[in-house]
This record gives structure tokens, sequence and C-alpha cells, in this order.
């Protein structure tokens, strides 16, 4: 009996363990095939999502090849600086040859005023190499491609719509290397650093790359994407254009954020002139401390010269102004085409073209390539092209700069042959504040009414003016 109950229970624990072994391989079965559905699925979403990563990579990359097709950066443009007339970059004189050829006076026109006390070797000494050099140095912000997106948007490129952004930044730029480095600062590529002090400049020159950084982040308080994020204050969003006063604003409300944040920021202001008008006592209560201090000053004032073209009479007054030491430059160019111009030779304007595609930089990497921050191949345009909305920047770091400014600017501001000095400047200046003189008009009007060729739709660009200069550097 004992070995019959054994049998049985042995029997049913053989039958209970083929079922249990049968279930779970069942269950195994299940859970292999779910297991395999999810994955499938994922693999699938993967796959789409990696399609559409490649897609909007491969349209990024096709959009920057057209672009910098369209705007010649595949081809080297070949063109001369003439021999025999001086080349002005913000502030400084360069020639061909290292004397002029003829009298100061008949060279430089109307810029004359800026450096007739000055001999002519502190004129010319440099020639055409210093020039160069000069140029070199300059910060250039170009569209990028592939950085990360856009808050409450898709673009990862600004290809297309963000030039004046980038000219903006290139102002600013120069701004804060003359706050830091000092104009006379040179970026010497192919030199290695020697000593303490080229050092610090290249910490310097690195520092202020990174502010511009194209990502969000505390570490870029003037990237793009902080641009972007603050324009939607005055209405715009990302792929929107912007003209040069709406820039103008930007850069105020980008560097008052940035300055939060960073310390570095903390002695330096921004003022934006309303209706091409500075308000000095507006000025003093902006940059004077309570500790009889001043805050260095970065002065933009958008303007408009003309109605649908530049009004000629207008640029003798741009050029001179270009000779001016403390001239940071202008945001300007043609319709839908932003430009910086640093400079001028003739009737020429010597600019900085941000329309040329580049992959992102992670300059938060340690040593990271300043080559793509430099452009290498001047680029001139004639003055006649220039649209006539534009915002002229001026770098004051005393208070002492600002009261020269005051006194001596009045003289560039109006074009020769008007009867009376008061008549049809480029731009004022008034004593006392801008709220005891009048109420403040609609933004809406000071910005975009007086921005209608940058942001119409129907105006279309032109690329048959583009000119580099025949040293494309190595």
């Amino acid at each position: 009996m004992m070995n019959g109950t054994n049998s049985v229970g042995s029997s049913s624990s053989f039958v209970n363990s083929s079922v249990t072994t049968d279930t779970k391989n069942s269950s195994d079965m299940k859970l292999e095939t779910v297991n395999r559905a999810t994955s499938s699925k994922e693999n699938t979403r993967d796959s789409s999502e990696d399609l559409l990563d490649l897609k909007g990579k491969v349209e990024s990359r096709l959009l920057s090849m057209w672009n910098n097709v369209k705007f010649g950066w595949t081809v080297k443009l070949k063109t001369s600086f003439s021999k025999e007339s001086p080349v002005w970059l913000l502030g400084r004189c360069y020639h061909r040859k290292l004397s002029p050829s003829g009298s100061l006076e008949s060279s430089t026109e109307i810029g004359t005023e800026a450096t007739a006390h000055d001999t002519v070797e502190q004129i010319y000494g440099e020639g055409i190499e210093g020039f160069k050099s000069d140029f070199i140095s300059k910060i250039w912000m170009t569209y990028r491609r592939e950085f990360p997106p856009m808050a409450g948007s898709t673009y990862t490129s600004d290809c297309g719509w963000g030039c004046m952004l980038r000219s903006g930044q290139m102002l600013l730029a120069q701004a804060l290397v003359c706050h830091f480095l000092g104009r006379s600062w040179r970026w010497l590529p192919e030199q290695n650093i020697q000593n303490a002090r080229e050092f610090q400049e290249d910490c310097l020159h690195r520092m202020i790359i990174k502010w511009f950084g194209d990502k969000s982040s505390v570490n870029s308080p003037l990237s793009i994407h902080q641009m972007v994020n603050l324009g939607e204050a005055l209405g715009k969003k990302a792929g929107d254009w912007y003209g040069p006063a709406s820039v103008a604003h930007c850069l105020k409300a980008v560097m008052a954020a940035a300055s939060k944040e960073n310390y570095e920021f903390d002695n330096l202001e921004v003022y934006v002139a309303q209706e091409s008008t500075i308000y000095i006592q507006d000025v003093n209560s902006l940059c004077r401390l309570s500790n009889i201090g001043w805050k260095s000053l970065i002065l933009l004032v958008p303007v408009k010269l003309g109605t649908d073209k530049l009004n000629p009479v207008y640029g003798p007054c741009l050029t001179s102004l270009l000779t001016l030491d403390f001239c940071l430059g202008i945001i300007g160019g043609r319709p839908k085409h932003s430009l910086y111009f640093v400079g001028y030779q003739d009737d020429r304007l010597i600019h900085l073209d941000p329309h040329y595609c580049q992959e992102v930089v992670d300059v938060w990497q340690p040593n990271f390539s300043l080559q793509s921050f430099h452009c290498r191949s001047p680029r001139k345009m004639p003055i006649s092209k220039m649209d006539p909305s534009c915002c002229i920047g001026f770098y004051l770091p005393t208070q002492h700069d600002f009261e020269t400014f005051v006194n001596v600017i009045k003289q560039f501001l109006v074009p020769q042959g008007m009867s009376s000095s008061n008549e049809y400047p480029i731009f004022t200046i008034q004593h006392g504040s801008r709220k005891t003189v009048m109420d403040p008009p609609q933004m809406r009007y000071s910005i975009y009414e007086s921005e209608l060729n940058w942001t119409t739709a129907t105006v279309h660009d032109s690329d048959t003016d583009l000119e580099s200069e025949e040293f494309v550097l190595v």
C-alpha cells in the first residue's frame, strides 16, 4: 500500500511538475513575445527618432551648403583695396604705403578732425599688415547649426533668420573686447603663449566667446538662445526677423539679465537712444555710482537715414563716425541681409558678414578652437547699397569720455552743406531727461514701423555686391 501510495504520489508529483513546467514555459514564451513586441516598438520608435534626427541634420546641412553658396563663402571672391587710399577700421587708419601719397586732408575728408593732431607715423605706421591683424582680431559671429534646440521651438540652427542677432552679438563682443582687453589688443593665431600677460589675454579672449556660446546656460548669458528668449518681450520668437533697433533693445535686455548672474558686468551699462536722441541726464543716472564712480557705457543709437534707400548726404557722416576711436561700428546692411560695418575705404564699407553657416563649437571644452570665431576675408559693400535703418554703437569707459563724446560728436552728425548746425543731424543730444521732454511713445512705433524693410516678406535679398579682399588668409 505504501508503495502504491508513493507511486501515486510520485505520479501526481510528476504531473504537477510537468504542468507547472509547461505553465512556466508558456508564461515565459508569452513574456518573451511581449518583450519582443515592446522591444520592436521601442526599436521602431528609436529608428523613427533617428530618422527624424538624421533628416533634420541633412536638411540643416543642405540649408547651410545652399546658404554658403548663395553668399559666396564656397568660392574665393577677389578684389583689392586701393593702394592710394587709406583704410579706416574703428578709429584706426591703415595704408598700403607706410606714408600717405597726398595730404591727410585730401585722403580722409571729413574724418581728419579725429586725427588732426597725430603725426603721420602714428596714423599710418602699421601699414596694411596692421589692418589685417586688426581685422582678424574682431570676433566673428555667424550662423551655427546643430546647437541645442531653443526653448519652445525645434530650431537647432539660426541659418536663414538670425543674421541681425549675430551682427548685434559682434558689436557687443567688440564692446567687451574694448572693455576687458583694450582697443589695441590683437589676436595672433599662430603665436604660442609666452608669458603671463599673453596667458591672461587668452583667458579673457576665450571668456568673451564663451559668453556667446550657442546654448541656454548661465555660463553663456549672451547666447542667441538667451537673446531669442528675451526677444519675446519685443513680440519676437525663434525664426523671426529682427531689425537694428529691436536688436539694440535686445542687447540691452540681455546685458541687464547677464549682470544679475555675472559680476564681470557690474561696471558696464547699455543705453539705447529713443527716437534717435541721447538724453544726458538719463545717461548720467544710468552710469553714475553712489561712491562717485562711473560705469562704462555701451551707447546704442538706432537711426533711420532715408525712406526706402539711404539718403546719400549721410554717407560721409557715417564714414566719419567710423574714424572715431570710441566707435564700435554699425549694425545694418541691406534689406534682409544684415552686416556689421567696421570700417571703410573710399565709398565702400568694410564689414563682417554673419551669413556663413558653421557647425556649433563646444566652447566649454578646454582649449576649444578659436579659428571659426575670427574672419580671415574682409568684404566690402558700396555705401549706396546700405539700408537706411541701422544702429550705431559707441563705447565710453569713463565719465570724461562721455563728456568728450558729447562735446565733439555734433560736428560729425550734420551732412556737409547744410545751412544750420542743427539741420537734419543723424541723431541729437539733449540735456535733461526724456521723461521731462515727452511722453514715452509706443514700443511698436519706435521699433517696428522704422524697420519694415527688415520684416516685410516681399523684400528679396541681393548678393551682387559681395566683395572680399584678395588675401583670404591661410
